[in-house]
């Protein structure tokens, strides 16, 4: 596939947010909206690069590197974790979960009660106080796409889908377990010690965003000139 870098004109600026774990969705308008319309050129170079791009059809764009799979870090356990009990908190309340994480928002002064119901659960987490809280949690969404921030209220965007299908997968296992009258024990998901908290999948240890982008653009080049 011929790549013409000259259309790219948002490829620095994609590439660095995608790189560090952040999630494009209609939130950014010149990022998605050049990602929708030269999805196939990116998904070229960025696979040349050894990276993934993860076209979601429900608006959203992020990176998967094929070196690594599906495995996350401590980070992204947190978030899920947290999704996972503002899931059983919503329903506990009668508000529809899925009303609320797909376009919805929950206020800043929601946290205080949210934090005291499931103490337990957050400790897992490493989450002691309404401030860790919104420090580990909170704004780890903001920053990765997932969520945005204003006024004290927390408004949920579409990439919170990815936490949504583990949490619907979850429950699902659940009800068949009940329906099998087994005793398959389905806890809340446990935490690693071990990964680091930069991103919410490790990108690249060793090589800044910067060298890996010039590398991929360098790569199709010399692509393009053998094809010529």
């Amino acid at each position: 596939m011929n790549i013409d870098l000259k259309e790219l004109t948002q490829l620095a600026p994609i590439f660095r947010e995608l790189f560090k774990g952040y999630h494009v969705s209609r939130r950014d308008p010149e990022l998605y909206s050049q990602l929708s319309n030269l999805q196939d050129q990116y998904r070229a170079l960025f696979k040349a690069l050894g990276y993934e791009l993860v076209c979601d059809s429900r608006g959203f764009y992020y990176f998967v590197p094929e070196q690594m799979g599906t495995q996350v870090n401590k980070t992204a356990q947190r978030l899920a974790l947290f999704t996972f009990i503002l899931v059983e908190h919503l329903a506990d309340q009668g508000r529809d979960p899925l009303a609320v994480l797909d376009g919805g928002s929950l206020g800043r002064d929601e946290l205080p009660a949210l934090l005291d119901k499931y103490r337990d659960l957050f400790l897992q987490a490493e989450v002691t106080s309404v401030e860790e809280l919104e420090e580990k949690v909170m704004r780890r969404l903001n920053q990765l796409g997932f969520a945005g921030e204003e006024n004290g209220i927390y408004r949920f965007l579409a990439p919170m889908h990815r936490f949504l299908d583990v949490c619907l997968s979850v429950q699902q296992d659940r009800d068949l377990a009940a329906t099998l009258h087994s005793a398959l024990p389905l806890p809340a998901p446990l935490l690693l010690d071990d990964e680091p908290e930069d991103a919410i999948i490790s990108l690249a240890e060793d090589e800044s965003e910067e060298a890996a982008l010039a590398r991929a653009m360098a790569a199709e080049r010399a692509v393009q000139e053998i094809d010529a």
